[in-house]
């Protein structure tokens, strides 16, 4: 993953100081790209523990529609999940702080964050009041009509952005065939390097290699494009020591190849294989 590592040497050494929502503080590049060859193994950092059961599990919650915090914990835990209001995802934060925008004193009373990804990506509001199922048109699209040059699918729908609790920051991704091979481009409007990236490139990666599964397609590349990229002032240290550690080589991830519909991906579909890397490094996310 020494793409990884490049983009965080670089934003040290060019970046500019820049304000945000947060109050916390950037060190901040516009414009950035990193491109992965899917077929030299999975991109998921090894410079720091990876948690990719939380990977998944939000990936699957955005395939399935659902914009419910809780809902997502249900994916995570599955029959761990004894008392689903102590567990904690990715998510919790953005959703108690909405209950706390809306008023709420108790931040388990709202877990609703509004149309956000799986919204968009499964029920698009269309102007006559219907609504587009994104996903399921761009997978019939890849399979129908491969050369196209609209295999798009957008997360930033302008008119709902004041709905959500967080707007997308992984805002649209397009796909590409030739020679067989499926290959997928994102752009990420916003991009938290330290904690949020690693978390970005192995859910699109996986993304990419479930839909060219489904499309009978072999993989190709995933391609990162950033607008800001930034590493927040409160992960300056930890970003120094990851960038002291060597890269080991990427691990493998085995798909069960019984799958054929996107929509039929459980969590126990996925298995990473020969991940080495090293020890986790924790840092606060803003919100």
């Amino acid at each position: 993953m020494k793409q990884y590592l490049d983009l965080m040497q670089y934003v040290l050494a060019n970046g500019v100081k820049k304000e945000d929502r947060t109050g916390t503080g950037t060190t901040s590049v516009f414009g950035y790209q990193m491109r992965f060859d899917l077929n030299e193994g999975f991109p998921l950092v090894t410079t720091k523990k990876c948690h990719l059961k939380a990977i998944v599990s939000e990936l699957l919650w955005f395939i399935e529609g659902s914009t419910d915090e809780r809902r997502l914990a249900e994916i995570h835990y599955g029959d761990e999940a004894k008392n689903l209001i102590d567990k904690k995802t990715v998510w919790t934060a953005n959703a108690d702080q909405q209950g706390k925008d809306l008023g709420y004193t108790n931040s388990n009373t709202i877990k609703e964050l509004g149309p956000v990804y799986g919204a968009q990506w499964r029920s698009w509001k269309k102007t006559d009041g219907s609504s587009l199922d994104q996903l399921s048109e761009l997978i019939s699209q890849i399979k129908n009509n491969p050369d196209s040059r609209r295999l798009i699918l957008s997360a930033w729908n302008a008119g709902e952005i004041e709905k959500m609790a967080l707007p997308p920051c992984h805002t649209f991704f397009q796909f590409y065939v030739a020679n067989g091979k499926l290959s997928c481009q994102l752009y990420q409007r916003s991009a938290d390097i330290f904690l949020g990236v690693p978390f970005n490139i192995a859910s699109y990666a996986l993304l990419t290699m479930m839909i060219a599964q489904v499309c009978d397609l072999e993989l190709g590349d995933f391609v990162h494009t950033f607008g800001d990229a930034h590493l927040y002032s409160n992960h300056i240290e930890q970003s120094t020591l990851q960038l002291s550690r060597t890269p080991f080589a990427k691990p493998r991830m085995k798909i069960n190849k019984d799958i054929k519909s996107i929509f039929d991906f459980k969590m126990e579909d996925f298995v990473l294989e020969d991940y080495k890397c090293h020890d986790s490094i924790k840092a606060k996310m803003a919100v």
